[in-house]
């Protein structure tokens, strides 16, 4: 507790929290100098957790510091309860000062799915993450959501060769490898934007599921959802930057996954070949993102934790393009990355 307080003396921002907490702190029998560091994410914000009466219903809770300048906390309240009307299992957002960027929070506690996932673990833990999301998927959000348009997804797929390409690998791409990028992008957008829309969570993986002992998963992080492609959440759940599963594993999810939701009448294909293919498409578009951003957190906000991730997600992204004729293109530059010289006239 002493290094915190000593830190208050040049964060600003703490300080500031510690005051506003101070004047919500009654109404919830919470005690103030127990705030301690809970995690901090890939963006500007940063969490805390402070305790309360042991015999109240809440006993501990959850801070999020957010900074106004850098941070929107009104699509975390609005999603929050968009979500909640769903039945999953969400922080409740207790108390709320928008303009200086914080949020009080019930707690969900600190078992990620990450820290607990195992081969004996994981079936059960992902069918209860595959009922949740499709009771997300349930919700209306067309008109209540951004939607996941070709201008977002296009974004995304431009942080592959501004950051990661040519900040991190420093490879300056030539005009023909350019458009024959630009054609590879334009074919998985056809193939996104052609997805049948429901709303998408956007981080839906193993670090921002928590386990409860109740309505299990408990879910974080969603303040980025949007109306988009239905595969989206799938891709980040069985194919997660953080933590492998053989193909088989995958696919035995996935094909319940699909089950599941032909039975709740989401609008999935009913040929499950077809929603494979859909599937690793919109992971490719991820996975080309994710190593851009990856890049963009090392350079530009000096967050290095996330270079070891980049193997994995490269290795994803390899697969898919070897697996159609039509990403050849795409293949061609990941061999140029990994200085792999391939015969003439190979194809996958």
């Amino acid at each position: 507790m002493l290094l915190l307080y000593e830190s208050m003396k040049t964060d600003t921002r703490l300080s500031e929290l510690n005051n506003w907490l101070a004047t919500v702190a009654p109404k919830w029998s919470i005690d103030p100098n127990s705030i301690k560091p809970a995690s901090s994410d890939a963006s500007f914000r940063r969490y805390f957790r402070v305790l309360g009466d042991k015999n109240a219903q809440n006993s501990s809770f959850i801070i999020m510091d957010a900074p106004p300048q850098s941070e929107d906390t009104r699509p975390f309240i609005a999603v929050a309860a968009l979500l909640a009307e769903t039945g999953v299992n969400v922080p409740l957002v207790l108390e709320s000062d928008v303009n200086q960027g914080f949020l009080l929070l019930s707690d969900l506690g600190n078992q990620t799915y990450l820290s607990v996932l195992s081969p004996e673990t994981a079936p059960k833990l992902y069918k209860e993450a595959s009922a949740a999301l499709i009771k997300m998927q349930q919700a209306s959000g067309a008109n209540k959501l951004p939607h996941y348009d070709r201008a977002l997804l296009t974004r995304e797929l431009d942080l592959f060769p501004e950051w990661y390409l040519n900040k991190h690998l420093q490879i300056q791409l030539s005009e023909t490898e350019k458009q024959d990028l630009a054609k590879v992008f334009e074919l998985i957008l056809e193939n996104n934007l052609a997805q049948a829309q429901v709303l998408v969570h956007r981080d839906y993986h193993s670090r921002n599921l928590m386990v409860t002992e109740g309505n299990n998963p408990g879910i974080l992080d969603f303040q980025d959802a949007v109306y988009g492609p239905i595969t989206y959440d799938l891709a980040s759940l069985f194919r997660d930057a953080y933590i492998e599963w053989e193909e088989p594993e995958q696919m035995d999810w996935l094909i319940r996954y699909w089950e599941m939701a032909r039975k709740a009448g989401l609008p999935v294909q009913s040929e499950f070949g077809d929603f494979y293919k859909d599937y690793e498409w919109m992971g490719l578009q991820r996975h080309l993102k994710v190593l851009g951003i990856f890049a963009r957190l090392y350079h530009r906000d000096g967050k290095d934790a996330y270079l070891k991730d980049i193997p994995l997600v490269f290795k994803y992204t390899r697969k898919v393009a070897e697996r159609y004729i039509s990403l050849k293109p795409l293949v061609r530059l990941l061999d140029k990355i990994e200085g792999i010289n391939r015969p003439d006239g190979l194809t996958f």
